[in-house]
């Protein structure tokens, strides 16, 4: 099964579940979640602009394609919003994830439930935190329930 994880990248909530899903038939994908890396790699490539807005758009242009792959190939879209950023991102994640009709797995903590209602609407499931995601894959992939 592959699994891609999208959405916030500044705490393991990645390695967390790739850890506990060690023994499972998965493959996992992410976006770059080295923050300079993933913002510069447009003008590390293409070559450097001047403005920050075409910087930026050189970026963004480069991950999509790493995300759209990501999001395309896989079985399990999961996406996790974190706490002290806004993710626009990784809504965009699931929202392309939810159209393309990808089952979706959507991690965030209670203070979020009302404005990612629309977000959660789309998921399979909703839960708050890489062990629930770890068990659901488990579920899926062998039928028994965690215990």
């Amino acid at each position: 099964m592959k699994v891609y994880l999208s959405g916030e990248i500044h705490t393991d909530w990645r390695d967390e579940i790739i850890a506990g899903a060690g023994a499972l038939d998965v493959t996992f994908a992410a976006p770059v979640t080295d923050h300079a890396a993933s913002d510069d790699c447009g003008v590390a490539i293409m070559g450097e602009e001047p403005d920050k807005f075409w910087h930026d758009h050189k970026g963004a242009k480069l991950n999509a394609i790493r995300t759209r792959h990501g999001i395309e190939t896989a079985d399990i879209v999961v996406v996790r919003f974190g706490e002290k950023y806004k993710q626009w991102n990784a809504a965009f994640d699931a929202g392309m994830a939810a159209a393309l009709g990808k089952s979706l797995i959507v991690v965030h903590g209670a203070d979020h439930q009302h404005a990612l209602k629309e977000v959660d609407a789309a998921a399979l499931a909703v839960v708050e935190t890489p062990q629930q995601v770890v068990q659901i894959l488990e579920y899926v992939l062998s039928g028994s329930l965690p215990g």
